[in-house]
Formats: structure tokens, C-alpha cells, sequence
């Protein structure tokens, strides 16, 4: 097993219209409106930018991503990414139910040193980090959605 591999999966049912909720999610420079552990977006092109993130633990990470696909009839958002994590994050839009279910789907390899020198007696402490960004997100786009 490599200890500085990871995948997530992350569901979240959300009380508004797939096309709404889309729209939000393709504007990742707002993130940091809506998304307190997305502390900054900073774009480099139309199709990239570099990030900057922390959730509960003291550390930020840094990452800069580039759009791989952008399908707002299929719900699909997908970048790459490289930096303190290397690898690709997809959003996945389907209605449900009169609102949206959101999939969240992300496959990283850890790169910024001191993590992977933690990596396995903190992998239980990163899994619990990434289960709380997750949470706050949810609860950050509904709120963000109520309010546009």
C-alpha cells in the first residue's frame, strides 16, 4: 500500500437545481466566499489557477489545477492537479429528488514533504481532515445557494 495515496468520495444532496449548483462549481475563484477551508484561487489562465487550502489540521496546501473537462449537460467538472498533491478531482452532478446529488471524487498522490513523512502515523488524522473540509463545504454551498 502506498500510505501517500488517496482516494475520496464524498456525496452530497443539495436542495437546488443541477444547473444552479453547476454554476457555482465551475467558479472556483468564489470558492473562498463560500468554502472557508478554500482560503484563496488565484487564476493563472481561462483554464488554470493555483489554490490554496486548510482544513483543521495547521498546514496549508498548495496545488495548482488545470481544467481536463467541463460538460455542463452531462454535470461533469474535472481538473488536474500538481503541487503538495498530485492528481485529479471531479465534481459529478445528477438531480435527485427536486434538488442535486453531488459526487465529489478525488485521486491524489501526496507530494509536500512533512506529510509524507507522517504518512502513516497520520493517515487516520488527513482521512478525518479531508471528512471535515467535506462537511464544511456542503454546508457552505448550501448556504451560498440560499443566498443567490
Amino acid at each position: 500500500m502506498d500510505w501517500c495515496h488517496y482516494r475520496f468520495r464524498s456525496v452530497w444532496n443539495v436542495p437546488a437545481r443541477p444547473e444552479a449548483v453547476f454554476a457555482v462549481l465551475e467558479n472556483a475563484e468564489e470558492y473562498p466566499r463560500w468554502w472557508r477551508q478554500v482560503r484563496e484561487v488565484v487564476p493563472i489562465d481561462d483554464r488554470s489557477g493555483r489554490a490554496r487550502f486548510r482544513s483543521v489540521l495547521p498546514y496549508d496546501l498548495r496545488v495548482t489545477a488545470r481544467e481536463q473537462r467541463r460538460d455542463p449537460a452531462g454535470g461533469i467538472l474535472e481538473i488536474g492537479m500538481t503541487g503538495d498533491l498530485d492528481g485529479w478531482a471531479r465534481w459529478t452532478l445528477t438531480p435527485a429528488g427536486g434538488g442535486t446529488r453531488v459526487l465529489y471524487e478525488q485521486e491524489v498522490d501526496v507530494r509536500r514533504p512533512l506529510l509524507r513523512r507522517f504518512a502513516v502515523p497520520g493517515r487516520p488524522v488527513f482521512l478525518l481532515n479531508h471528512a471535515l473540509m467535506m462537511r464544511s463545504g456542503r454546508r457552505g454551498l448550501i448556504g451560498h445557494l440560499g443566498t443567490t
